[in-house]
């Protein structure tokens, strides 16, 4: 008798869960892999992944990081060439397992003693900075706006990163050349209301050193990154 009312009692205890959540139905192998794939889809979008170094030669080695950009550039944007210089080096002096670094001040006050280094072979500026490696950076692109409509922030930062290896064979030449390009807004549609032309700047040069630094180190990125 205690057994049949036990058995009555959830009997009706899952009649009442049916009744509150009808919607609690058997799911077909279809449906069940939309979930799972859905689910799969929400945790990589709010999840990062391992990326490989492209370029791993300044693991043991010394380096000094120089930032090339045209007069244009550079009299438009006057912290440009000081900020990559030193954004990019502190992160590879931390990161790549270097040897040695020619701190950034060092380089900026090297490279305005000598307004023609970018005339000399890079195998040579490495032997009178006493470094093994060069990380070359030539800005070829900066702007927080198309020149057609200065309205709408639509920033873009280029740049192409190259590497010397000055006690190699090929002393003079790139052992490694890589064109980078990013952008900030995301997307279209903001102007000077919605943000100020310093935080773009900032976000735009902040995008450009993190795409250079990370060619030579292990790092992690969103699953789908931004830029």
């Amino acid at each position: 008798m205690r057994k049949r009312l036990f058995n009555k009692a959830n009997a009706s205890a899952c009649l009442g869960l049916l009744l509150c959540f009808p919607s609690v139905l058997p799911l077909s192998g279809c449906a069940v892999g939309q979930l799972i794939g859905a689910m799969e889809e929400s945790r990589r979008r709010n999840s990062k992944k391992p990326v490989e170094a492209e370029y791993k030669g300044i693991e043991g080695k010394s380096f000094a990081v120089l930032v090339a950009a045209p007069p244009v550039l550079q009299a438009e944007y006057p912290a440009l060439v000081s900020r990559l210089t030193f954004e990019v080096t502190l992160r590879l002096a931390r990161e790549a397992g270097a040897s040695g670094v020619v701190p950034a001040e060092r380089v900026i006050d090297w490279t305005y003693n000598r307004p023609n280094w970018v005339a000399k072979p890079l195998g040579e500026v490495a032997k009178e900075m006493g470094v093994q490696r060069i990380v070359y950076i030539d800005v070829t692109e900066y702007r927080l706006n198309d020149k057609g409509n200065s309205y709408l922030w639509d920033g873009v930062a280029g740049a192409t990163v190259s590497v010397v290896e000055a006690d190699g064979v090929l002393a003079d030449d790139f052992a490694f050349t890589k064109a980078l390009s990013v952008k900030f807004p995301d997307q279209g549609g903001f102007t000077q209301a919605d943000i100020s032309g310093p935080a773009v700047n900032s976000v735009l040069t902040s995008r450009l050193s993190d795409r250079i630094a990370w060619l030579f180190f292990l790092h992690e990125e969103d699953y789908y990154p931004k830029y």
